[in-house]
């Protein structure tokens, strides 16, 4: 039988623990346990690191990639370009708020394509569209049906351009990022392509051989733009929230860079 003591010290841990659940961070701002430092120093002492060679499905060979930013799409475009593989980027990312986040997102992207003479497809910034869309879903979570329904509009527009401009294959960045639900993105990529016969969705996992990891590397080498929310309007918003609760600054956007160290 509990005694009151132990009522009172089990009341505190739970109200304790309640308490750590609604100050917790959005999940692509959290820690990771292990330094990018650490990761590197046994990536080097297990060798030098040599890329798989990708091969597309069915044996085609040209590709249409969704990117969202740089620091995504940069390890991705590595792989693919070290596997010999003829793609195109496309950028379609109407969730992106505000129009300055966007406008560096892209333009960062464009200098890392331009670096490879990767061919760039800027598509339209439809964001009323995608407000539209999310309507009624303004409090949903990460990973919850609003970015569901983004991932949905994204790769919906990503399949449809590959029909028409004879693309047998698209895939995307976004299931790189740890932070993400790779389940979730591949089943809105499926979902996408089933529209067309011609086309298929590439739901090959980026993370795995150490590719999250790369993709890290890559953008202090290239000093990308690091932005510090997913996206949209509520994601800012719940972030801000975040660091309001926590004693930090709100997001400056334009203001943080990967650097070397």
């Amino acid at each position: 039988m509990m005694t009151e003591l132990d009522l009172n010290q089990a009341s505190a841990v739970a109200e304790n623990a309640q308490k750590s659940v609604q100050t917790s961070e959005p999940h692509f701002n959290a820690v990771p346990v292990q330094s990018v430092r650490e990761k590197r120093r046994k990536q080097k002492e297990k060798g030098p690191f040599v890329r798989p060679n990708l091969t597309l499905p069915n044996g085609h060979n040209k590709l249409l990639l969704h990117s969202c930013c740089a620091p995504c799409s940069g390890e991705v475009m590595e792989a693919i370009l070290a596997s010999g593989i003829e793609f195109t980027i496309y950028f379609y990312n109407p969730n992106i708020h505000p129009l300055k986040e966007y406008l560096i997102r892209k333009e960062e992207n464009i200098r890392f394509a331009e670096k490879f003479n990767i061919p760039f497809i800027d598509a339209d910034y439809d964001r009323q569209n995608w407000f539209d869309r999310a309507k009624g879903m303004e409090d949903e979570p990460e990973r919850g049906i609003r970015c569901t329904m983004c991932f949905d509009m994204r790769f919906e527009k990503a399949a449809e351009y590959a029909h028409q401009n004879g693309f047998p294959v698209f895939t995307s960045c976004l299931g790189i990022s740890r932070w993400k639900d790779m389940n979730q993105i591949n089943g809105c990529g499926h979902r996408a392509a089933e529209k067309y016969d011609d086309v298929e969705y590439w739901d090959y996992n980026w993370r795995k051989g150490g590719g999250s990891q790369r993709m890290i590397e890559i953008s202090k080498r290239e000093r990308f733009y690091q932005q510090e929310y997913c996206g949209c309007v509520y994601s800012l918003r719940d972030t801000n929230k975040w660091r309001e609760a926590s004693g930090r600054q709100k997001i400056e956007i334009g203001k943080l860079y990967y650097s070397a160290d």
